[in-house]
């Protein structure tokens, strides 16, 4: 099954040296085994644009734009056998998270992909 872990975080923060560090060891073993097919971090909003369907009409607006509760910080895509194995593997990657940057606080949403 195909899995997307989202991050989401109230404000934005970068990893500090140690936490990249972490995640990049932790991204090349899940690479090299086969199961993490793509990972990235998510520019701010603000160099982003918005295209939108409102009262069945279409507009794009550049960003900025306002202020959001959570922000969508980076995401990746895993192929795994199960949900338990997506989110024991997000727990493992978010106890990074707690061991490097204690005070950061976010969450990592596991959604499978629909099969079509």
């Amino acid at each position: 099954m195909r899995f997307m872990y989202v991050l989401v975080a109230e404000k934005p923060m970068l990893p500090n040296p140690p936490l990249r560090e972490a995640i990049g060891k932790l991204a090349e073993r899940e690479i090299a085994a086969g199961r993490m097919l793509d990972t990235g971090a998510l520019l701010p909003r603000t160099a982003g644009a918005e295209v939108k369907i409102k009262d069945r009409k279409l507009t794009v607006t550049d960003g900025p734009f306002m202020e959001a509760k959570e922000l969508v910080g980076g995401y990746a895509v895993f192929e795994l056998k199960d949900k338990e194995e997506a989110v024991a593997r997000a727990v493992e990657f978010m106890q990074l998270h707690l061991d490097h940057m204690p005070d950061w606080e976010l969450s990592c949403e596991v959604r499978p992909f629909m099969e079509c």
